[in-house]
């Protein structure tokens, strides 16, 4: 059923429906099958407006496959360009409880769900986990929410950006459209994470960034304010670098030890942070339902 990469990771392609739309989910599983393995759903970027689930191949997701035998589901949510605010969210909060129905046969340790993602799927990984928080139907074990655009308001680092691949006329235009005529206003902290107040039983969290980046400002204060309320979390910074440098430049000095870093951590994760699942929580009519499954190659 699962396709072999040439790159060491199987392959899966299904979809859910979420309030009508067909979500498409991209499952990548190491080679060896699986069990009670980590279970990371991780959130492509592109400012909420462009992106495909297929960037997990290109990020750090297929690194927790392929060296840490995680199981990774890459969501298709759909883009802000046609499917504004809250759309996104509900896709992939329904994701979430579909990894949680769906464990055991995904080989997933039920209490060691996880969610991360880069750039504005960092920011969704922050959102979802606020939303699970406050539904608790859902517990997520830890958060990764690399570079996050979280903050709708310009920060110090935001404001006046002219770095290459994420700058301030972008992230202008991607919180536009994202939210439209709330842009620029005060916004529930599922739409903009950096508009939260209560950061108490929020996922310990791990993140990174650079310093000439417009998210530096925002990914510090919301890691500042996860241990202001007694969350274990922790960023790496990198100076002088631009946006989703790990990506662009992975052979780099810097783009090596980031990665390096990040597998640390999430090693250290793996051994340390579970979040058990309450079944009792769990709604009564879920928001999904699965509408198609079929395999593929990559």
């Amino acid at each position: 059923m699962f396709s072999i990469s040439t790159g060491g990771i199987r392959s899966h392609r299904i979809s859910i429906r979420v309030d009508g739309r067909r979500v498409p989910l991209l499952i990548l599983k190491p080679l060896t099958e699986p069990k009670n393995a980590p279970g990371v759903m991780w959130i492509h970027g592109g400012g909420y407006m462009t992106g495909v689930k297929e960037m997990a191949y290109a990020g750090r997701a297929a690194d927790l496959v392929r060296d840490h035998g995680a199981v990774v589901v890459s969501p298709g949510y759909h883009l802000s360009l046609l499917h504004p605010y809250p759309t996104a969210l509900n896709e992939c909060y329904a994701v979430l409880l579909y990894i949680r129905d769906h464990a055991e046969e995904l080989g997933i340790n039920p209490n060691q769900i996880m969610v991360g993602g880069e750039s504005a799927g960092g920011g969704m990984t922050a959102a979802v986990s606020m939303l699970a928080r406050d539904r608790g139907e859902v517990n997520i074990a830890f958060q990764m929410p690399l570079y996050p655009m979280i903050d709708n308001f310009d920060t110090e680092s935001s404001r006046d950006n002219h770095a290459k691949v994420w700058n301030t006329r972008r992230n202008h235009q991607a919180w536009a459209v994202y939210l439209r005529k709330e842009a620029g206003k005060e916004v529930s902290p599922y739409a903009a994470p950096a508009r939260q107040t209560d950061y108490s039983g929020l996922p310990p969290a791990y993140t990174f960034v650079c310093t000439a980046e417009p998210f530096y400002c925002e990914t510090l204060t919301y890691i500042d304010n996860l241990k202001s309320a007694g969350i274990e979390a922790a960023v790496d910074v990198y100076e002088g670098l631009y946006h989703a440098f790990d990506m662009y430049e992975p052979k780099s000095p810097a783009g090596r030890e980031a990665i390096k870093r990040f597998g640390e951590r999430f090693a250290y994760a793996g051994e340390h942070y579970f979040a058990e699942q309450k079944l009792k929580a769990r709604r009564n009519k879920t928001i999904y339902s699965l509408c198609i499954s079929n395999s593929t190659g990559i």
